[in-house]
């Protein structure tokens, strides 16, 4: 006798709440046909699968592998649904997306509008998060696929990149080198450079661009995010690279801040987007690429023209 697929959902709930009551109520069940269920999964299973023995529910060492296992069951069962009914027709129904930090406030706003028009029956699900946490996510089936910066390690799973991503600095106006059309890495070498706080890959991407070549300043002074990074900049404090999606979505509007081309082709990150192997979602996947390629090239903005402060403001 196996185990049913609804019993691994019961136990999964069961293993997230900790509490019967809780667990039931999440499953839209009763307490009694929850704790009917997960007797009879221990009884298929030969196991107990929680030590009820104090005052709050622990699962056993038992329990904590076949939760493992059952996570991995679950997310294959809904990606055998959710692709069955993606094979009608393309890019409709649920899609659930991890979007990083750096890549989501500036490219989304601009592209869901002329993606909604292209695909209307697409249910797009976003959750915005590092990298390291999406990867996590899309392991276990909670997200479809992850839109990130690369390199990033990605070993286990397929990805596809979707465009160059040519890093920018970033001075204030009254910056010695705001005047400059293009600058090469080594005319840097004597700037304080502002960073994002650790865990960000962007942070990671722009040292690998510097090459060790500027100074960094020191812990006190990062952000959270590229908006808060310009604003730090815009103040005098250091300057910074700032990715050309940022740049093409006027992340300086409002800002007095110069945008510079940087002449090394080692100054830029890839974007790309992630996905499990042999997922029923590749095809969903590989045609939002195409889209976000098109749509990445279509708006670009033109940097070599300077705009006024006074039409960024407005």
């Amino acid at each position: 006798m196996l185990p049913t697929l609804k019993q691994l959902q019961y136990f999964k709930s069961l293993a997230k709440h900790l509490s019967f009551s809780k667990a039931a109520e999440a499953c839209f069940i009763t307490q009694s046909t929850l704790s009917a269920s997960i007797k009879q999964l221990e009884g298929i299973l030969g196991c107990e699968l929680l030590d009820r023995s104090g005052r709050t529910l622990v699962l056993t060492e038992a329990g904590e592998k076949v939760l493992e296992r059952a996570s991995l069951l679950l997310r294959d069962a809904e990606d055998l649904v959710q692709g069955a009914r993606a094979q009608n027709k393309p890019l409709c129904g649920r899609f659930r997306l991890g979007v990083i930090p750096s890549v989501a406030p500036f490219l989304l706003p601009r592209f869901l509008p002329q993606l909604r028009e292209l695909y209307p029956e697409l249910q797009l699900f976003l959750r915005e998060d590092l990298s390291r946490n999406l990867m996590i996510a899309l392991r276990e089936g909670r997200i479809d696929a992850a839109l990130m910066a690369l390199p990033y390690d990605t070993t286990g799973f397929e990805s596809a990149e979707i465009g160059s991503d040519d890093f920018y600095l970033a001075v204030p106006s009254a910056h010695a080198l705001a005047g400059a059309h293009e600058v090469m890495m080594e005319d840097l070498a004597d700037e304080v450079l502002l960073l994002l706080e650790d865990g960000h890959c962007l942070r990671n991407h722009v040292l690998a661009a510097t090459g060790g070549r500027m100074l960094t300043a020191n812990e006190d002074v990062q952000a959270t995010s590229l908006s808060t990074l310009v604003q730090m900049v815009d103040n005098g404090i250091g300057v910074t690279l700032v990715p050309r999606i940022a740049v093409d979505a006027d992340i300086d509007r409002g800002t007095s801040l110069k945008l510079i081309k940087i002449a090394d082709k080692n100054a830029r990150r890839t974007i790309g987007m992630v996905w499990r192997r042999k997922s029923s979602f590749e095809g969903n996947a590989k045609l939002l690429c195409k889209a976000l390629e098109r749509f990445m090239v279509e708006t670009q903005r033109d940097v070599s023209v300077p705009q006024d402060v006074s039409e960024k403001s407005a």
